[in-house]
């Protein structure tokens, strides 16, 4: 899946149309909705533009590891293996902490997340271990977490309706009203488990932005 989506996206970058085809204009319309509608508008003009390669790359990374549930042949979204998810986040927790590193100096970073200004001293004995398993631990966790468990509910219920109509119209010879509706079933899963790779894709992508927001403005 990787490889077919670098293909692609090189295939319209290099070759792109004064009229675009289909595909070119998909490519397109999806850029431009995360580039303005994630980017820009969650980091600013400067800050947006400077993140969009990788806020592009984390929404179509995702949304291809997400749609390989729904290819047949495939019929398991690669985002429902835990490595694929946690490499996501791996890579979306080293740019909020590098970029809020670059962006305030090492020692006013982990100030800004670890100490938040305004508060009693004493207080920082239960605030600051919160905020360190709150920006260091819990962030990156619940990106993969999510992502992993929306993914896997959506394969077992596709599996459910594919073996279930496969069940009910070969094994069992039941050419039923049950046979049938679990057919319908089958692609009405199918179609919201393509919903759902898009919406988990657009969740993952805007909620790494809003790290990188938090990481490089300070408290």
């Amino acid at each position: 899946m990787a490889l077919v989506l670098c293909l692609a996206l090189v295939g319209v970058a290099r070759k792109p149309k004064l009229v675009p085809g289909r595909g070119q204009m998909a490519v397109e319309f999806l850029a431009d909705f995360i580039r303005a509608n994630v980017a820009l508008e969650m980091l600013g003009n400067k800050n947006g533009r400077r993140f969009a390669g990788f806020i592009g790359f984390a929404f179509f990374g995702v949304l291809a590891m997400n749609l390989a549930g729904v290819i047949p042949g495939i019929n398991i979204a690669a985002s429902s293996v835990v490595a694929v998810p946690m490499v996501f986040a791996i890579i979306s927790y080293v740019t909020f902490v590098g970029s809020g590193i670059k962006a305030q100096g090492i020692g006013r970073y982990f100030k800004s997340q670890l100490f938040p200004p305004g508060l009693p001293k004493a207080m920082y004995l239960l605030i600051t271990p919160i905020e360190f398993l709150s920006t260091f631990i819990v962030r990156p966790s619940t990106l993969m977490l999510r992502l992993l468990a929306n993914m896997i509910a959506g394969h077992l219920l596709l599996g459910m309706t594919y073996f279930g109509t496969a069940i009910l119209l070969h094994e069992l010879n039941a050419m039923s009203s049950l046979g049938v509706l679990t057919g319908a079933a089958m692609f009405v899963m199918t179609a919201f488990e393509v919903f759902v790779a898009f919406l988990q894709a657009y969740i993952f992508t805007i909620l790494s932005a809003v790290y990188i927001k938090l990481s490089i403005e300070a408290h």
